[in-house]
């Protein structure tokens, strides 16, 4: 039915979705769990928060497992660098979610103040380590990645784990803790009230200020900070098969930006970002809790797609090796593979969202201390 340049090209776009959907869905149970310990004081507290994400989490963790599911059969090339490169990195983001199934389950099987406070910090981790990390990743995506391929087209990581460490990556890592504390703290405004409402709505106005400060400060350094951009210096066969070394790439200061020149309508993608994040502050702050969320999870997609704008078409640039870097065009599966994903994905993405939609619907509602203290035998 499509041709294998435009399969390509969705699902290029179906990973960006399912990314996005993972940063909003899994964002703010992340971002709830962020804020477990300063938004609740008190263990009731504390319960009320556990309990506006405990029904949901683990389903929204789909979006997480289908994402790497899908850069697996789609991009097999990026996904076997990627967890090169990055090896100690994704070990970090596991052993960080690890916290959460056991803190859930585990939190409220003793009723003791330091088992209890032991498991709020496990579910702190759980939530916080994440989002940073996948920033700092990011991050590392923009400079390039130190890889290169050999002869028989076997990977290999150049750098060392500290070398992801740099400031810039590290920024972005900021940008992206703070998108997604923005995105648990609305959520939480809208799950409960009085006290813990107002802490949450505190803690969303404050970490949608960084959010936005820091999305500002990373473009700036971004275009003149004396990091270069990347663009194919050759012509390149869109239909090829893959072949990540048919092509020749050249370093630019303003590589990352030509995208945004060419096409100008492709700057609402950040003015979506910065804008969804102030008016979600704002939102939240008239108390308009829903509106807020929805809000924050445009903010979500416009800054997200601003760096997958920006790249486009480079997945996986290399600074050791430029012309290995990873595109769209020459890192992906076979033409029949990416069919039969775009099928399947067009039968099981529907049920995914009608699913999350029934459940959201059936547990929505606020979440308030008199239930949790009516209820001492929950499951959180």
């Amino acid at each position: 039915m499509f041709d294998y340049p435009t399969l390509k090209i969705i699902w290029w776009l179906l990973i960006g979705v399912l990314l996005i959907g993972f940063a909003i869905m899994d964002g703010h149970d992340m971002g709830a769990g962020t804020l477990l310990p300063f938004v609740g004081r008190t263990d009731n507290e504390r319960r009320v928060v556990i309990n506006t994400i405990g029904p949901h989490w683990d389903g929204n963790q789909v979006w997480f497992i289908t994402g790497g599911g899908a850069i697996f059969a789609a991009w097999p090339i990026v996904y076997a660098t990627a967890f090169s490169g990055f090896y100690w990195a994704m070990l970090a983001v596991l052993w960080a979610l690890f916290f959460r199934p056991v803190g859930f389950d585990y939190r409220s099987k003793i009723h003791d103040p330091r088992w209890r406070s032991t498991w709020d910090w496990a579910l702190f981790v759980g939530g916080s380590v994440p989002p940073l990390i996948f920033g700092v990743a990011f991050g590392n995506l923009l400079q390039g990645v130190p890889f290169q391929f050999d002869a028989n087209m076997v990977s290999t990581y150049t750098g060392s784990f500290w070398q992801l460490l740099n400031p810039f990556a590290l920024l972005v890592g900021v940008v992206s803790s703070a998108m997604v504390t923005l995105q648990g703290g609305v959520y939480l405004a809208h799950r409960t009230e009085d006290e813990i409402q107002r802490r949450a709505i505190a803690a969303a106005l404050g970490a949608g200020a960084v959010m936005v400060l820091g999305f500002v400060v990373a473009g700036l350094w971004l275009r003149f900070g004396g990091i270069d951009g990347y663009v194919i210096a050759s012509s390149i066969d869109h239909a090829t098969v893959s072949d990540p070394l048919a092509k020749t790439v050249a370093r630019d200061a303003a590589g990352w930006w030509l995208n945004y020149r060419s096409q100008p309508v492709l700057w609402a993608l950040p003015a979506l970002g910065i804008g969804g994040a102030l008016l979600a502050m704002a939102l939240a702050f008239g108390r308009r809790t829903g509106w807020a969320f929805v809000a924050s999870s445009l903010a979500i997609v416009g800054v997200i797609a601003t760096a997958g704008a920006a790249m486009f078409p480079f997945v996986m640039p290399s600074s050791s090796m430029p012309n290995a870097s990873l595109t769209v065009w020459d890192s992906v599966s076979s033409r029949m593979t990416l069919e039969l994903m775009f099928w399947t994905t067009l039968v099981f993405m529907p049920l995914i969202v009608f699913y999350t939609g029934w459940a959201y619907r059936v547990m929505r509602g606020k979440v308030t201390l008199s239930q949790i203290e009516a209820a001492e035998h929950t499951a959180y």
